[in-house]
């Protein structure tokens, strides 16, 4: 059985978001593609609540979320109850918001000129795992903030 992702994106990123969802797809995953195909505007935090709530239907290893810059779309998730959106900006970050801060979803921007590529950062997100331990109870203290 695949492994699931959810994808959404707003018109800021349709080209990132295909290269995302070819990627994904070459590494075994299917893709649920929730966001635009085309440059008509809508908007971020719409696409940001369709793709979280899609992902908390279950089934997903992860939801990746894109806009112009990454950064709305990862604000508005941010604000739904249960997501942890992580912003990388390189491949280090990427592997910290899954070891140490337990990410399920990653935020990208179509009009960011990344210095690595953004699959990379991918990558090296989906093949870590979360330490647990002392980082454990910090994930437990920033998902109280939520209350």
């Amino acid at each position: 059985m695949n492994k699931k992702a959810v994808i959404a994106n707003d018109h800021g990123a349709v080209d990132l978001k295909n290269l995302i969802a070819d990627h994904l797809a070459s590494r075994g995953y299917d893709v649920v593609n929730l966001g635009v195909d085309d440059q008509q505007s809508v908007d971020y935090p719409d696409m940001a609540n369709r793709g979280a709530k899609e992902f908390f239907k279950g089934g997903y290893e992860l939801l990746i979320l894109c806009c112009g810059t990454g950064i709305g779309i990862s604000i508005a998730a941010n604000k739904i109850h249960g997501i942890r959106c992580a912003l990388p900006q390189d491949t280090f970050a990427a592997r910290m918001a899954k070891e140490h801060n337990n990410a399920n979803c990653l935020a990208f921007g179509g009009r960011i000129s990344y210095k690595e590529p953004v699959t990379d950062m991918i990558d090296a997100f989906i093949d870590s795992e979360f330490e647990g331990g002392r980082h454990a109870s910090r994930v437990e203290k920033m998902m109280r903030l939520q209350n």
